[in-house]
């Protein structure tokens, strides 16, 4: 891993499709038609998240992937960290990261960790955390099943693939918190609503999902 500086000059800054409205005002899926208003797309109104609004800096393409996978897959740490300040410093609809009292990274099983090095979703939540001063949590929720890579399954592979997968290993810790749950990428959101139905489900009075960059379908 290396420990050069790493910035966005402006030119790959404007390059970053940011994600804006129209969108799906729970699960931030942007519209096609940018003529329509905010709504709940299809798959909220059939299935009702447990999370309360998901939203991303920016769609998964372009300079936001490249910079994602030099980051993930390649141990650019310091492109994590400058992404995680972007994160931060971006305006979202609907979405203040100062209402939140608790930020809990998405968690890698152990094996998965030892094989990357890195939580890349840790990374990015420091940043967010450091910048707000809002307490970061990344030891009470756990990834307890080494489970497929989400990136090789359809859509209900990535439900049944993840569920089950997490547990809360100190309920005290989330009760009555305002949680804000943070990954690298939005893709299904399988991953972020079995995360969120486990925190709810010990009680934290409010789950919200900022993810770096959002698969557009």
């Amino acid at each position: 891993m290396e420990n050069e500086n790493y910035s966005f000059c402006p030119g790959c800054r404007s390059r970053i499709n940011c994600v804006r409205s129209p969108q799906c005002t729970r699960c931030g899926l942007p519209f096609q038609s940018t003529e329509d208003e905010d709504h709940l797309c299809e798959e909220c109104i059939l299935s009702k998240p447990f999370f309360s609004t998901a939203r991303a800096l920016g769609k998964y393409e372009g300079t936001l992937l490249e910079a994602i996978h030099l980051f993930k897959y390649k141990g650019k740490i310091t492109i994590g960290k400058t992404l995680g300040k972007l994160m931060a410093q971006a305006e979202y609809n609907s979405l203040n990261i100062r209402d939140y009292t608790l930020i809990i990274p998405i968690p890698l099983h152990r094996k998965k960790l030892a094989e990357r090095g890195f939580n890349q979703s840790l990374i990015l939540a420091r940043e967010i955390a450091v910048r707000f001063s809002i307490p970061l949590d990344f030891t009470t929720l756990k990834r307890n099943v080494y489970t497929k890579s989400q990136t090789s399954l359809k859509k209900n592979e990535r439900k049944s693939n993840v569920k089950g997968a997490f547990e809360v290993k100190t309920p005290g810790k989330i009760k009555g918190e305002k949680i804000l749950l943070i990954d690298d990428v939005f893709t299904t959101g399988s991953t972020a609503r079995e995360c969120s139905r486990m925190l709810i489900r010990h009680k934290a009075d409010e789950v919200a999902v900022l993810t770096l960059a959002r698969a557009v379908r």
